[in-house]
């Protein structure tokens, strides 16, 4: 039997009726066509499906949608786009972070959680965070060169106490 739920995603309210047992990240690609967060590997070790939950990263092919009721969740199509990337999306261009792009959006997200937690992480911070996050193609340098790029970028932006 379905259940009514809303589910409030990149700052958007969709109301739905979901079966019991249906995963974030069916809800999140066939139902509402939010194709960017990707299946990987289906058992939640290899970080394609990551999305943030009130800014934490999650695995969306292992949570329940039904447990998401209340919570803000944001995919990678909810910090920037074509026209106005957000910096972390700028700087894996950039420093080449992007090969095949499959785990991309898992990595940006992932990163986006530390670098709103921790603005100036280290590389074994960096490290940590996308330890759950995995790459095939790139060898994850030019990865932990994007994230410090974009930890630069986003420090310099933000407005000064007192300006």
């Amino acid at each position: 039997m379905k259940t009514p739920i809303i589910l409030k995603i990149n700052d958007r309210t969709y109301n739905l009726k979901i079966e019991p047992n249906e995963l974030l990240l069916n809800v999140i690609r066939d139902r509402l066509g939010l194709t960017g967060t990707k299946y990987g590997c289906g058992l939640g070790e290899c970080g394609s499906c990551t999305v943030l939950a009130d800014g934490r990263p999650i695995l969306s092919c292992q949570t329940l949608a039904l447990s998401m009721e209340g919570m803000e969740i944001i995919t990678i199509e909810g910090i920037g786009g074509p026209g106005a990337l957000h910096p972390l999306q700028e700087a894996f261009i950039d420093e080449g972070a992007i090969q095949c792009g499959f785990c991309t959006p898992g990595m940006i997200l992932a990163s986006k959680a530390l670098l709103d937690w921790n603005p100036n992480p280290s590389t074994d911070e960096i490290k940590d965070a996308l330890r759950g996050n995995f790459c095939r193609c790139t060898g994850y340098v030019n990865i932990i060169k994007a994230v410090r790029s974009a930890a630069k970028t986003i420090s310099h932006n933000k407005p000064r106490r007192g300006t």
